[in-house]
């Protein structure tokens, strides 16, 4: 029964603590700076979650950027957060400066995060696929479930304003 208890409250105490370094892993901007996404109180949060080697980041920056424009001047800020690697030796390495050569190949007109492992924020939000769309209510919450997917003939943006618009 010892042994039990032991097992027990080792997991309770891992558990814990991967819950507390998943809050608080910030993300970074391309320049090194932390950005606490969650800390914005006041301003819904759009995330777009991808990666520079996924072909559909793409249209997802379209959707992003038609985001920011539609919004601009009210109380919402759109980033896109790269899933790639930091990891040289990862298959989906990508440096910053390769993202933000994608990020100025496609106009991207938002601010790029960095998610530091490439997954935390997916944990996180409970992404399960890239490209995904996650929106954020003025308390840093999750307003419902991610957006997943995008699929070029579908417009998301509808969904996700449709969302925001409720935040407003």
């Amino acid at each position: 029964m010892k042994t039990y208890k032991t097992i027990f409250a080792v997991l309770v105490i891992t558990f814990a603590l991967s819950a507390i370094a998943m809050a608080q892993t910030p993300l970074t901007s391309l320049d090194g700076a932390k950005v606490d996404i969650q800390a914005q109180h006041g301003k819904v949060v759009i995330l777009a979650i991808g990666a520079s080697w996924l072909p559909l980041s793409g249209k997802q920056i379209d959707y992003a950027n038609i985001l920011a424009k539609r919004y601009a001047g009210k109380n919402v800020v759109v980033y896109f957060v790269s899933t790639d690697s930091a990891l040289p030796k990862s298959k989906n390495f990508a440096g910053n400066e390769d993202i933000r050569k994608f990020g100025a190949s496609n106009k991207l007109a938002v601010t790029i995060l960095r998610d530091p492992d490439g997954s935390a924020t997916l944990k996180k939000f409970s992404v399960d696929e890239i490209p995904s769309f996650v929106v954020l209510d003025k308390e840093g919450n999750a307003a419902g479930q991610p957006f997943g997917g995008i699929d070029p003939k579908y417009d998301i943006t509808v969904p996700i304003s449709k969302v925001v618009d409720k935040l407003l």
